[in-house]
């Protein structure tokens, strides 16, 4: 008899014994001649080494059994009784319902009430005896399809690259194979990037049953470890560099994958397994080296292995590893994407946020930002610390509607402004206003909330103005939460508003939060409920510590993020803390000067004496003769009264104001200069100095460690 080779599968529960992918079928006998007797049915095919098979029985007609009773004859049988119970009469019609007929046999479904109990469709296609537990071969077209559709969803589910290999190797392993080694081009390239070096491939995850399971599946008792080297556990190294025109090169040029016992594939492993290694292949058709081919080139292989004891791979089994191939190369491609995406987006968020917050002159900062959610880690929430002339301090937050690249971008811009904005000190309403027509200028749908406050240390005020932003919360040294009432304003971006500002005390160990509407406004509860809860939990966190100490800035930041839940998060968050410690004015000394030639005289008996009220006497050479210097350069140009501040903090801080906007330029005096080198000995002598515009002048300062 002449063998057609042929893929079973193990029926599924449920099929109906009539379907054509796996009913126990034949050809229907053709009519015999008149006075022959029809013939006994055709026994199963039989492959070589199988054992000589019994002759299958035949589904009945539904014809040749309907209202049919009475002697054998009725029933098809040969007078003598040796034709089957339930053949069909010879002059039986076939039924036009009747499947397509096959052209090979197919063995008795397991289970079915025509099963020999003494043979599995295992046994009688390999002629070994499988163990309980040992995955068993896909035999029929409708099963591989099935593994593949749900093995490329469970590739498609991963995001990064990691999720997608161990995709590839968790959808495989053992149902398609015992063990997988995916080798990745490195680095990988993205999107249409050229790729420069040679190339190397560097072993990303290798998968295999586990020895423990291996061993269960064959039985009781271990299975001793072969002393050929045929363990799939030896197989693999972790780098190997594709030479150019070598085999493995032409295999993976060629794209479709191929069995290892070819030639080919064959001189390939050892470059991709290294020397000696190639042994450990199980040998015919038990190996399956697949390339993997992204949308423009080839990123990487795999290398599909099933154990000696193991059914071989079939030609069909090509079909299913292209598509795993396919499938996890494009996955690859998109995960290499998404990461770049991410990287350009992380990067993108950590430089429109500030680095480092400022040290400010009594006032201690503490922040946090969260995206909203992995795969958003940008949006338009952000805050900032900007410091002002006069030991003062700008505290900015704010939210651009949306949280994507775009939003981050309009972002990036509205903070650039702000930031240019209050280096003009300028009154918090007009920062709105300008920040409200910039908005404007990049576009009509271009909408932002924003809070903007200005402390002052040495008043101990704080003036605010809002633009449609939630209102911020103060919370007192003795632990009590309240929502400041401020205009709420409207949002940056609608044009023709008029926004304004109001001042409050900020007293001493007092704590302002600000903070964007994602940390109280969600899905599950709205806008004022959360600014409740919000108060709430700093009252709450505040009583912890004692009505005398205030909490820790950085525990009561994390503290407030703890009161979100794992389900509330829709928008990114951005949150500002600043605790008021002020400058006490005992440490403050101001006076005017007239803008005459007596000053500077007068400037420096008036440092001199606070300096000895201080007792700072230490530094009254340096401060003289840097006082004297910048208050000469004032009184030579002003036409109203000169300011003079001296702060005393961790650092001596001496302030010079007066009314001329232009600011004095550091230069190289020529030695027949007359001036020109009162601001050298300033930046030589100070530990650090400037000069900034404001409103009604400029200020020129310096700064002096103590001692």
């Amino acid at each position: 008899m002449t063998e057609h080779p042929t893929s079973f599968e193990r029926p599924q529960p449920g099929v109906d014994p009539t379907d054509p992918r796996g009913a126990l079928l034949r050809s229907p006998a053709p009519p015999p001649a008149q006075g022959v007797e029809a013939p006994a049915a055709l026994p199963v095919q039989a492959r070589s080494g199988d054992p000589t098979p019994e002759a299958a029985p035949v589904v009945q007609s539904s014809k040749s059994t309907t209202g049919r009773t009475g002697n054998h004859k009725d029933m098809g049988m040969n007078p003598a009784g040796t034709g089957p119970e339930h053949s069909q009469p010879a002059a039986a019609e076939p039924d036009p319902h009747r499947p397509r007929p096959v052209t090979e046999g197919v063995p008795v479904q397991p289970g079915g009430a025509d099963e020999r109990p003494s043979q599995s469709g295992d046994e009688r296609r390999t002629g070994q005896t499988l163990p309980p537990g040992r995955p068993t071969p896909m035999r029929r077209d409708g099963d591989r399809l099935r593994f593949v559709g749900a093995a490329t969803r469970r590739i498609a589910r991963g995001i990064d690259l990691d999720e997608i290999v161990m995709g590839l190797c968790r959808a495989t392993v053992p149902t398609f194979s015992d063990a997988i080694l995916v080798y990745l081009r490195d680095p990988l390239p993205v999107g249409d990037e050229r790729p420069t070096g040679p190339l190397v491939l560097r072993l990303r995850r290798s998968d295999r049953i586990p020895q423990q399971e291996r061993d269960l599946e064959d039985g009781i008792l271990p299975v001793p470890v072969p002393e050929n080297p045929t363990e799939l556990d030896a197989l693999g190294t972790e780098l190997c560099e594709v030479q150019p025109g070598s085999a493995l090169a032409e295999v993976l040029r060629g794209v479709r994958p191929v069995f290892t016992d070819t030639p080919a594939a064959h001189a390939a492993l050892p470059e991709l397994l290294g020397e000696g290694c190639e042994f450990a292949v199980p040998g015919g058709r038990r190996a399956i080296l697949a390339p993997l081919r992204g949308r423009r080139r080839v990123i990487g292989a795999a290398l599909f292995l099933r154990r000696p004891d193991r059914v071989p791979f079939d030609p069909d089994d090509l079909l299913v590893a292209a598509q795993l191939a396919t499938h996890s190369a494009l996955g690859i491609d998109k995960a290499v994407l998404y990461g770049r995406e991410a990287y350009i987006a992380d990067e993108l968020q950590r430089t429109m946020l500030p680095e480092t917050l400022p040290r400010p002159t009594g006032v201690r900062l503490a922040s946090r930002y969260l995206p909203a959610a992995e795969t958003a880690r940008v949006g338009g929430d952000w805050y900032d610390a900007i410091p002002l002339p006069g030991s003062r301090v700008a505290l900015v937050v704010g939210d651009v509607m949306g949280h994507s690249m775009t939003s981050a971008a309009i972002m990036g811009q509205l903070r650039t402004t702000a930031q240019t904005l209050a280096g003009l000190d300028l009154p918090p309403q007009e920062v709105l206003h300008h920040l409200d027509e910039q908005a404007q200028r990049l576009g009509t749908d271009r909408m932002a909330t924003c809070l903007y406050a200005v402390y002052d240390p040495v008043s101990h005020r704080i003036t605010i103005a809002n633009a449609g932003h939630p209102p911020p919360v103060l919370l007192h040294l003795g632990g009590r939460a309240e929502v400041l009432r401020v205009p709420p304003g409207a949002p940056i971006g609608v044009g023709g508003v008029d926004f304004e500002a109001v001042e409050l005390d900020a007293p001493a160990g007092a704590t302002l939060l600000l903070y964007t509407d994602g940390l109280v406004e969600s899905r599950l509860r709205d806008v004022w409920t959360g600014i409740e809860q919000l108060r709430e939990k700093l009252a709450a966190t505040a009583q912890l510590t004692g009505p005398d100490h205030p909490p820790p800035l950085e525990a009561l930041c994390d503290e407030v993020l703890d009161m979100l839940g794992p389900g509330d998060r829709d928008d990114d968050i951005a949150l500002l803390a600043a605790r008021f410690d002020g400058i006490a004015p005992s440490d403050v000394a101001y006076w005017f000067l007239e803008p005459e030639d007596a000053a500077p005289g007068r400037a420096r008996r008036l440092a001199r004496r606070a300096l000895s009220r201080w007792d700072m006497e230490d530094l009254t050479d340096s401060v003289e003769l840097l006082v004297s210097e910048v208050v000469t350069n004032a009184v030579r140009y002003a036409t109203r009264p000169v300011t003079l501040r001296l702060l005393r903090t961790d650092v001596l801080r001496c302030e010079v104001g007066d009314d001329v906007p232009q600011l004095p330029r550091l230069r190289q005096a020529r030695a027949t200069d007359e001036g020109g080198r009162g601001l050298y000995l300033v930046n030589r002598l100070a530990r650090r100095w400037g000069a900034t515009r404001l409103s009604t002048g400029k200020v020129v300062w310096f700064e002096l460690n103590r001692g």
